[in-house]
C-alpha cells in the first residue's frame, strides 16, 4: 500500500484526489492550515509557508505510516488584478505558497524518498504555467516558475528512481478565488472587470475537480510517468499545442481576442 501526502486537501482538487486515492487503496494523508473537518482520511495541520509546520507534518506521517511514497504538492493561492496593481509584498505572499511552499515540502520529503530509492512527486501547475494570462499575471508567473523547478528536479531525481510530474489543469470548477491586489489603478478598471467575468464564467463551466483527481490516479499508475499531464476542456485543449507551434504574435492575438482586450 503506497503512502500519499497531499497538501491542501480540505477542498477542491486536493480533497477530490485524496478521496479517490483512498477509495483505490492508497493510504492517504491530507493537510490543511485548519484541519477541522471530518473526512474519510487523516487531515493533518500544515502551513507550507512555515518550516516548522512542514517538518512536523512530515514527521507525523513517517511516525504513523513508516514511509512516504507519493507527494502531491497541491496547496496554492491565486491573485487577480493587473500586474502593476500588485505590490512586491503581494507577489512574495503568492510565491511563498505556490513556489517556496512546494520547495519547502519537497525538500522535507526528499531525504526519505532517496533513501527508499523510489517515489513520485506531483506538482499542481496550471495552463497558466504554459501561457501568460491577463489579470492573473503573477499567478501565471508562479506557475511558470513551478514548471521550470519541476522539470529541473525531474532531471536530478531520475537517478534515484524518483519521478516528477506536473499536473496542468485549465479552468476547474473549484472554490478557489482570486485574491484582489493591494491597490487598484483606475486605468485598468474596465479591462479588469471584463477579464474577471470571463475567468469566473470559465471556472463555473469547467470540469469538476474529480476530473483532475482521475488524471492524478492515472499518473500514479503509469509505469513510466510523464513530465506533464494536462486537463483541459473545449478550446483550452489547444493551448499546449499553440504554445509549441504558433508564432508569438498569433498567440498574443488569440489571447487578446479570448479576453476581449481589444474591444
Amino acid at each position: 500500500m503506497r503512502v500519499v501526502l497531499i497538501s491542501g486537501a480540505s477542498s477542491g482538487i486536493g480533497r477530490a484526489t485524496a478521496l479517490l486515492l483512498s477509495q483505490q487503496g492508497y493510504r492517504v494523508y491530507g493537510t490543511s492550515r485548519q484541519p477541522n473537518q471530518a473526512l474519510p482520511f487523516p487531515l493533518l495541520q500544515l502551513d507550507v509557508t512555515d518550516d516548522e509546520s512542514v517538518q512536523a507534518c512530515v514527521e507525523t506521517v513517517l511516525n504513523q505510516a513508516g514511509r512516504i511514497d507519493v507527494l502531491i504538492n497541491n496547496a496554492g493561492i491565486a491573485l487577480g488584478g493587473a500586474v502593476e496593481e500588485a505590490t512586491a509584498d503581494d507577489a512574495k505572499r503568492l510565491f511563498e505558497t505556490n513556489l517556496f511552499g512546494v520547495i519547502r515540502l519537497t525538500n522535507a520529503v526528499l531525504p526519505y524518498l532517496r533513501q527508499q530509492q523510489r517515489g513520485h512527486i506531483l506538482n499542481l501547475s496550471s495552463l497558466a504555467g504554459i501561457i501568460g494570462v491577463p489579470y492573473l499575471g503573477l499567478y501565471a508567473a508562479s506557475k511558470h516558475a513551478l514548471e521550470g523547478y519541476s522539470e529541473s528536479l525531474r532531471y536530478e531525481l531520475r537517478g534515484f528512481n524518483i519521478a516528477v510530474s506536473l499536473i496542468e489543469p485549465g479552468d476547474i470548477r473549484t472554490g478557489i478565488t482570486n485574491q484582489p491586489p493591494s491597490q487598484t489603478i483606475t486605468d485598468y478598471a474596465d479591462f479588469r472587470q471584463r477579464t474577471e467575468h470571463i475567468h469566473i464564467h470559465n471556472v463555473q463551466h469547467g470540469p469538476p475537480p474529480e476530473a483532475v483527481a482521475g488524471v492524478i490516479l492515472k499518473a500514479l499508475g503509469d509505469r513510466h510517468p510523464r513530465l506533464r499531464y494536462t486537463i483541459t476542456q473545449g478550446s483550452e485543449g489547444w493551448v499546449p499545442w499553440m504554445k509549441r507551434l504558433l508564432p508569438d504574435r498569433w498567440i498574443e492575438w488569440l489571447v487578446r481576442q479570448t479576453y476581449q482586450l481589444d474591444e
